[in-house]
């Protein structure tokens, strides 16, 4: 496990409710936070090589962007987890994928210019791993939350 200070915290918690869209913006946040800029950067390396942060990116909502949004469950055979979601992280519209103890125990989200892409990239992926019980159910409606999560 991975231990972090409370700079960390701060950074963490910092970072996570609003980046700066500046050609510097970790100088911005650094600034904010009493700390250089390099000591920024080299915490928010160690605290990715560390695995305590994934990603870092921009949220856009697909719909304003002219994009297709889905979300997409599997049942996958135990043996064949790991294949399976090597594959479907393998396409960039996936923008989160979850194993669930369920029936379904693969969801993923996936974002396409149309809905045919999308429908296509879930044939290809039937095909390459041989799980044909895939849905796609696509929102009727959109609900969107922030999802911060407040580190103390």
């Amino acid at each position: 496990m991975t231990k972090i200070d409370h700079t960390d915290k701060n950074i963490i918690n910092r970072i996570q409710t609003f980046f700066p869209i500046d050609p510097h913006p970790y100088r911005i946040i650094a600034k904010e936070l009493g700390i250089s800029e390099d000591e920024l950067i080299s915490r928010v390396k160690r605290l990715k090589d560390n695995g305590v942060i994934r990603r870092i990116g921009g949220n856009f909502g697909p719909y304003k962007l002219g994009f297709f949004s889905t979300l997409c469950a599997a049942s996958v055979p135990d043996k064949n987890v790991d294949i399976f979601t090597k594959v479907v992280n393998s396409y960039s519209g996936v923008t989160h994928n979850y194993m669930r103890s369920h029936r379904y125990n693969i969801w993923f989200t996936f974002i396409a210019e149309s809905m045919e892409i999308i429908e296509n990239s879930l044939k290809e992926i039937s095909e390459q791993t041989g799980v044909d019980d895939i849905l796609n159910l696509p929102a009727t409606d959109v609900f969107k939350i922030s999802a911060n999560f407040k580190v103390t």
